[in-house]
């Protein structure tokens, strides 16, 4: 058990549905009955149909949300996620949430002013680094999300659609560097629906399916299954 990092045994998260009447069953299952492990140094993908808890899960992998049932066991391990600019500041500018980012991140002031030219030389957005975040457009916001990300010294990256947005050229820059984390022994926790960015990046990959984890099978063959289901849509 020394290398495990994450255990998960029979996740359950329930949201209550703001527009319901309290007779009506209000409550909806994100995730019924997810179990697995992750250990140290492994890249993990999760794929799964939209709305199969996917995002809710990996939430419940950073801490960010309690589960209603079920356990999870962390290690003793730095983390950070990243989702499509999440816990930006919609008023403040690009660098300035870089300083805000970094430090809800856990990076110190130094650290920050070391790291700034680089985030900015990889977010690549040109002017737009000084103008409101809700200037942005969704695949802005997760270059520089991505950006920020990359340069906090974590033991775990949690990673929710970070590749999705952007154009190609960023897609494939991004997975140069995901795969230098990987070759650092870094944890990754990878949720995608880019199945060729999954085959190449991921050493397992966990499904999900209406809020449960499908029994576990080797990478090609978990793919195909995703897309067998995918075709009965």
């Amino acid at each position: 058990m020394e290398n495990v990092i994450f255990d998960l045994q029979n996740i359950g998260m329930c949201y209550r549905k703001a527009a319901s009447m309290p007779w009506k069953g209000n409550k909806f299952w994100a995730l019924h009955d997810v179990s697995f492990q992750v250990h140290r140094g492994q890249t993990v993908g999760i794929i799964g149909r939209n709305g199969a808890g996917k995002s809710t899960l990996l939430k419940v992998i950073a801490g960010i949300i309690k589960p209603d049932k079920g356990t999870i066991m962390r290690a003793n391990v730095s983390i950070t996620m990243q989702s499509l600019g999440a816990g930006f500041d919609q008023r403040l500018t690009g660098r300035q949430n870089i300083f805000l980012s970094g430090l809800l991140l856990g990076m110190d002031k130094k650290h920050i002013h070391n790291c700034v030219k680089k985030i900015i030389e990889l977010a690549d957005i040109g002017d737009f680094i000084d103008e409101p975040i809700n200037n942005y457009s969704s695949g802005m916001r997760s270059r520089l999300g991505f950006s920020i990300a990359y340069y906090v010294d974590t033991d775990v990256m949690l990673i929710d659609e970070a590749l999705a947005a952007g154009d190609h050229a960023f897609q494939e820059k991004a997975s140069e560097l995901i795969k230098q984390k990987i070759k650092s022994d870094k944890t990754v926790v990878l949720v995608s629906h880019s199945i060729p960015t999954i085959q190449e990046l991921c050493d397992r990959v966990i499904q999900i399916e209406s809020g449960h984890s499908l029994p576990e099978l080797p990478v090609d063959e978990t793919i195909k299954r995703y897309v067998e289901i995918k075709k009965k849509q």
